[in-house]
């Protein structure tokens, strides 16, 4: 396993609300699938934002890793929360995936058939190739988190960013979505925001808890000990329901901020 984002005392803020997160510090490995957790409004869409290069820290940093060196920017996936897309653009399904993939230096590049054939390849695995010509518009929820999930791996990205992919997602496909990500993790290193990690904690490998600062846990088996350990932070009760097993987070300290590094 090697380091693919190292992030070290991130302080972020806005004008209006300083330090909505407090130097979170953070690793991320080549085969991680990471499930964050926490209240709303702990920081968690600001520090995939800040990741993602959206959102300048105010202190602290964010290095990328390839191989073990350090790169200046690194491959990402980004499947936004639904609640983001304007439905009403037109654009049709197959140009939404295609637009995942990462431009060339030519300016209006114009798409290879190569291209074309890698979007059918995509469509298909997600269950969305008879929706190819259709304008997002058309779509329900479930199947416009398809498309964007699509836009999200197209292109081979060395980390996938997921903000609450299970929001609106239709029952057909809900089955079978965290079994794809499953199979997509064999390859590609994922970061899911949830509030029902529930849902996924049997897939999970690791699991981090954002409300200002972040306390990390690694493995999915919550001990004991970490339940019992009453201290400011996370107010998330339920991880496990229905056939999985039931594990509640207590409230946890915050110094235990950083997983263990792994060569």
């Amino acid at each position: 396993m090697k380091t693919l984002i190292e992030i070290e005392n991130l302080t972020v803020g806005y004008e209006n609300k300083p330090n909505v997160l407090k130097e979170v510090s953070l690793t991320i490995f080549d085969d991680d699938f990471l499930g964050i957790i926490g209240p709303n409004g702990g920081g968690k869409t600001t520090l995939l934002k800040t990741i993602l290069g959206l959102i300048k820290p105010q202190s602290g940093s964010v290095t990328f890793y390839d191989n073990g060196q350090k790169i200046p920017s690194l491959n990402i996936g980004y499947l936004p929360q639904i609640n983001q897309i304007d439905k009403k653009f037109p654009i049709s399904v197959s140009e939404v995936i295609l637009s995942g993939l990462t431009p060339s230096k030519k300016f209006l590049r114009r798409y290879a058939a190569k291209d074309k054939l890698k979007v059918k390849s995509v469509a298909e695995r997600l269950g969305v190739e008879h929706l190819l010509t259709r304008s997002i518009g058309e779509l329900s929820g479930g199947q416009l988190q398809r498309v964007l999930l699509g836009r999200a791996i197209i292109d081979s990205p060395k980390l996938i960013i997921l903000d609450e992919p299970s929001t609106y997602v239709d029952k057909l496909f809900e089955t079978n979505f965290y079994k794809l990500l499953g199979d997509i993790n064999k390859n590609i290193a994922i970061m899911l925001v949830s509030h029902d990690v529930g849902t996924i904690i049997s897939m999970v490998k690791n699991i981090a808890c954002v409300n200002q600062g972040l306390h990390y846990h690694s493995g999915s088996n919550i001990s004991q000990e970490w339940l019992t350990n009453a201290y400011e932070s996370c107010p998330i009760e339920i991880l496990g329901h229905g056939a999985l097993p039931h594990r509640v987070l207590l409230q946890h300290d915050h110094s235990a901020t950083e997983p263990p590094h792994r060569d």
